[in-house]
């Protein structure tokens, strides 16, 4: 693998120089007011990018995995009842982590590349008179399948309903560069990590909840240590960690968040919108198909890419790594060897993914698909010049 060439899976993403060197920082003493200047701003930024104006902002040394564990740690109890669909490799995670935590979990098994099946939550939820169920775990974006699912429809299916559940939404690689609501679907718990959309290594959970949540943890009994929120609580009140901080990392969150409230969150919506659509119009002039099974459900963060039938589509993600020095993804679960997956997310222009397209259909023809050295660069070429971003309007 090449260290000058840009990645093209769906995180860790490029980091843009000025963000690197912002976590390549003196060491400080963590409990003085200089790391208060780093970690409010990243708090209230953080807040800005939820689009929320009262989610309390958590930020733990770990990854989304750790927050999906912060989640459900901080307002569940053992034997709790909640309501999940797997419809991918990373909504399959979670209810894992969900069972393993003693949790008891109704799955609705959904077709992977498919969205989450609202009208049958509203179901499930409307029969549910007892109000056993505590929690509906909602994945935003399903990495796997390049999936993005419709959580106002799944808000709509809880209120509805008249149901107090609580309602956890995974937007791990969704957050800062999809289009995300916390205030306005009702949110409870968001979940997302530093390595996508903020454009920075692995290292931070990044969690928004709601009041709601806040009061549910007072009465939960799953055990938490390091994931406890009323810990962070007490430590922010102070400037500070209930342990040592990632102070670094923490620098680079602020600049990034920074940097995404400066270039405004729309823009950053509609650039990863454009990039994507390029990738999509390539996809059809390959003569192949997203797993994802429809429109309405593409993912504007990562594409998963269908190959024939018999063919390894590892193939192609270990043959641009070997000859040509580029990382896209592999398929996971069960459209392993099914599906390579482009992520298109984070610091990404159009003149990097149009050199990834060209290095996948290098690596399709030499692999003997039939597929015309070209023609997919052409075709997101022409989307690129007929669409041209924001920045590049403003420049003329």
């Amino acid at each position: 693998m090449s260290f000058q060439n840009p990645v093209f899976i769906p995180g860790p993403t490029n980091m843009p120089e000025q963000i690197r060197k912002a976590c390549d920082m003196p060491t400080i003493d963590h409990r003085s007011p200089t790391f208060g200047g780093i970690l409010t701003p990243c708090l209230e930024n953080v807040r800005k990018i939820l689009k929320s104006v009262s989610a309390q902002v958590f930020i733990f040394p770990s990854t989304g995995t750790g927050g999906w564990e912060t989640a459900l740690t901080n307002t569940l109890s053992a034997g709790d009842k909640v309501l999940a669909a797997r419809n991918g490799m990373f909504s399959h995670r979670w209810i894992d982590m969900c069972q393993r935590h003693g949790l008891d979990v109704h799955i609705v098994e959904t077709p992977w590349g498919a969205g989450l099946p609202a009208d049958r939550y509203a179901e499930i939820l409307a029969a549910d008179t007892g109000h056993e169920i505590k929690v509906v775990l909602a994945t935003h974006n399903e990495t796997a399948t390049g999936v993005r699912s419709d959580i106002g429809a799944v808000r709509k299916a809880l209120d509805d309903a008249g149901h107090p559940a609580l309602l956890f939404v995974d937007g791990v690689s969704s957050i800062a560069s999809m289009d995300f609501r916390f205030d306005e679907w009702g949110v409870d718990v968001a979940v997302t990590g530093s390595q996508k959309g903020f454009m920075l290594p692995p290292g931070l959970a990044i969690l928004g909840f709601s009041d709601k949540a806040i009061d549910a943890a007072a009465t939960a009994k799953l055990p938490r240590t390091f994931f406890d929120i009323a810990d962070m609580t007490k430590g922010y009140a102070a400037n500070a960690f209930p342990y040592t901080p990632p102070v670094g990392l923490m620098n680079g969150l602020k600049l990034a968040s920074d940097m995404l409230l400066e270039e405004g969150l729309e823009n950053v919506f509609a650039r990863h919108h454009r990039i994507a659509e390029g990738v999509r119009a390539a996809v059809d002039a390959w003569g192949l198909e997203l797993c994802a099974v429809s429109p309405d459900v593409y993912s504007d963060t990562v594409s998963a890419i269908r190959t024939p039938t018999g063919f390894n589509a590892t193939d192609i993600v270990t043959h641009a790594a070997n000859t040509y020095g580029v990382a896209f993804g592999v398929g996971l679960g069960e459209v392993a060897g099914k599906v390579f997956r482009i992520g298109h997310l984070g610091s990404l222009t159009d003149v990097m993914m149009l050199s990834g397209l060209a290095t996948a259909e290098m690596c399709m023809a030499d692999l003997g698909l039939d597929v015309t050295l070209g023609s997919g660069v052409a075709a997101a070429q022409e989307y690129y010049r007929s669409n041209p971003s924001v920045s590049a309007l403003i420049a003329a």
